[in-house]
């Protein structure tokens, strides 16, 4: 698991330049991993080798990450993370399936999207796709929390749950679709694609199949 990042703000209310230097070490990390996962194979590479790319030592690399794979499978925390704030941020008269279908249409601008799809591609490794569940995983445990925050207070656990499921596993087969369909391709129509994959995985909720 990789330390979470707190956030601390100057008297102005902007990140101060303590928090703004860790985010820019953790970015640094986390895309010197990327590069080594896209020349070489996983066990081709190490953390002492991310760490000097990244221009740090093992001992900081330790302090963001648990390792490499961790590194990797950040960018796919930082984008469900985005999903999730702008789910919380839809209005609570929507359902919510029409919420998820909304923030995951405007989630992400074109180089955040293209880089998560980059990741999904090079992540199907057995090693690597462990770290990718438990991103997803954890992803269900929030969406569950603000699913029970906007839920009649008598729902039972049942349907949230099994509503939360169905949206999450949803996603990750669109991922999935469109990774063995399109593979590395990051280009413009290749994602619009991939967004069209998440829109159309919730259209088949909401209609019921």
């Amino acid at each position: 698991m990789s330390i979470s990042a707190t956030t601390s703000h100057s008297p102005s209310g902007q990140p101060s330049r303590r928090e703004l230097n860790k985010t820019a070490t953790r970015e640094a990390i986390a895309a010197a991993a990327l590069n080594f996962l896209r020349e070489k194979d996983l066990n081709s590479f190490t953390v002492d080798d991310v760490a000097a790319a990244a221009g740090v030592s093992r001992r900081t690399f330790f302090n963001y990450f648990s390792s490499v794979e961790a590194a990797v499978t950040s960018y796919t925390q930082r984008y469900l993370d985005s999903v999730i704030t702008a789910f919380e941020a839809r209005p609570t008269s929507e359902s919510i399936l029409e919420s998820a279908q909304a923030a995951l249409s405007t989630v992400g601008n074109t180089n955040d999207l293209a880089i998560l799809a980059e990741t999904f591609s090079l992540t199907q490794d057995p090693q690597l796709d462990r770290l990718q569940l438990q991103a997803w995983d954890e992803c269900t445990i929030k969406i569950v929390d603000v699913a029970r925050r906007r839920l009649p207070a008598e729902t039972p656990e049942l349907y949230t749950l099994s509503l939360v499921g169905a949206i999450v596993g949803s996603c990750r087969a669109a991922f999935q679709v469109w990774c063995q369909e399109c593979g590395a391709d990051t280009s413009e129509p290749s994602l619009a694609q991939l967004r069209q994959n998440l829109d159309t995985t919730i259209s088949l909720l909401r209609n019921g199949f």
